[in-house]
């Protein structure tokens, strides 16, 4: 039996935390690729800054959103 007195929990709070987390991730590799002479082709930059993380990030939208 609930407690009436508990609250619900935000279900995105995971989504919250790990929009942070992806962003230092997205900053910490873009400065690695500023920083140092890498050779990387301007799509791949595109694909590991942009595209994956916003992926990622919308996936896990829709997975938390959708639990009820």
């Amino acid at each position: 039996m609930a407690n009436p007195r508990t609250r619900k929990r935000n279900p995105l709070l995971p989504w919250f935390i790990g929009l942070p987390i992806v962003l230092a991730a997205v900053v910490y590799v873009g400065y690695r690729f500023a920083a140092t002479d890498c050779a990387v082709p301007g799509i791949s930059v595109f694909l590991v800054l942009g595209v994956v993380p916003v992926i990622y990030l919308f996936l896990m939208f829709l997975t938390l959103s959708s639990q009820d």
